[in-house]
């Protein structure tokens, strides 16, 4: 890949890897559908993983775990016990996904980019959820948490599909993104420090 295909990839991984934050099967099923359908940016190459989540076999597998995500996670307390499980698989998943945008390229570049990128996108953007998720349960009692689940969802969607079709775009908002949840993640750590019992929605 030259320098602009390798950013591209990069970027679809990026975007995919933030997406993967908030749900952990949309992402590669958006991914895999788009892949089926020829909607992947000309400079994004193939692998073996990709080509599994464009498969017949694949797209069902994923279609149906994305069902059952979804749903779960409007299931009350349920969600908060899938953040627990969803952290780690989160990060894998954000790993695989920005694996599979580098496609054969070089393994010490893909696999490095792929932990340090990926896996740190992802567990930034699942950190964010999680704590959103707890300040819903505090202040509301579970009630509002179907609300934060739409949302999600919701973002995982559209981030996904900005990934496929403007990676460049996916990359740059997913920056500030994570500028932002680090900043909101480190005032409500100091908050909740200087003031145990406080509980604050900025």
């Amino acid at each position: 890949m030259n320098g602009v295909e390798l950013l591209i990839a990069i970027s679809l991984g990026v975007g995919l890897a933030a997406a993967s934050g908030f749900r952990i099967f949309i992402p590669p099923f958006v991914y895999g559908a788009a892949a089926r359908l020829d909607y992947l940016p000309s400079a994004i190459p193939t692998s073996g993983l990709q080509d599994w989540m464009a498969s017949d076999i694949g797209l069902v597998v994923l279609g149906l775990a994305t069902i059952i995500e979804i749903i779960a996670y409007y299931v009350p307390w349920m969600d908060n016990l899938l953040d627990t499980i969803a952290s780690p698989a989160a990060m894998l998943s954000g790993v695989l996904l920005m694996s599979s945008s580098l496609g054969d390229s070089d393994p010490l570049l893909r696999w490095g980019l792929s932990i340090i990128a990926g896996g740190s996108v992802s567990g930034v953007v699942q950190g964010s959820t999680v704590a959103l998720r707890a300040v819903s349960t505090a202040t509301t009692g579970g009630l509002g948490n179907p609300v934060v689940s739409t949302a999600e969802a919701g973002a995982c969607i559209i981030c996904t599909i900005l990934a496929v079709l403007l990676p460049i775009i996916a990359l740059i908002l997913v920056i500030l993104g994570i500028g932002y949840t680090g900043r909101w993640l480190l005032k409500r750590r100091q908050v909740k420090k200087n003031h145990p019992s406080q509980v604050e929605i900025p």
